[in-house]
């Protein structure tokens, strides 16, 4: 456990909404969120499409990028989520794949964390039968199903 003045206990995988194959950097993020009336980037982590990470808010700060989740959460980033068409599609490299999935391990050891996440999961549960469906999704992000993913024993192919 590091020292830190909040208690983190999720991490949330984001994907930053850009067609395949476009390269973003924090700097782009922090921009973006600028633009939108952010203090900065949202992300705490940014993963871009070789599988650098990069830092984005300091972890030890409060995120931008899940409403209701982002006291207790760290919120990481990987850069596409789009095909080439503009539609929602798992777009991650390899080497995004094993960063994510790295530094995912890397996170739960060194926080308690509890639950890793998609922002698409933190959508309400209409139903209110206890699960967060497809069809409640609020929007696609991350694109792919964080759950399953890193269920999987191979999820880093």
């Amino acid at each position: 456990m590091t020292n830190i003045m909040r208690k983190i206990d999720s991490i949330i995988i984001h994907c930053s909404a850009t067609k395949a194959g476009q390269d973003f950097t924090v700097m782009d993020i922090d921009g973006w969120h600028r633009k939108r009336g952010f203090n900065g980037i949202g992300y705490h982590y940014v993963i871009r499409l070789d599988g650098k990470v990069e830092k984005g808010r300091d972890i030890s700060l409060v995120g931008a990028h899940c409403k209701g989740w982002n006291e207790r959460s760290i919120g990481v980033c990987y850069i596409g989520g789009l095909d080439k068409n503009g539609c929602p599609a798992d777009t991650r490299t390899n080497e995004q794949k094993h960063t994510l999935y790295q530094l995912v391990i890397d996170l739960k050891n060194k926080y308690d964390i509890h639950q890793v996440l998609g922002h698409r999961d933190t959508s309400p549960d209409l139903d209110g039968d206890g699960v967060v469906e497809s069809c409640e999704y609020i929007k696609s992000c991350p694109c792919f199903d964080v759950k399953s993913w890193l269920g999987r024993k191979n999820s880093i192919k």
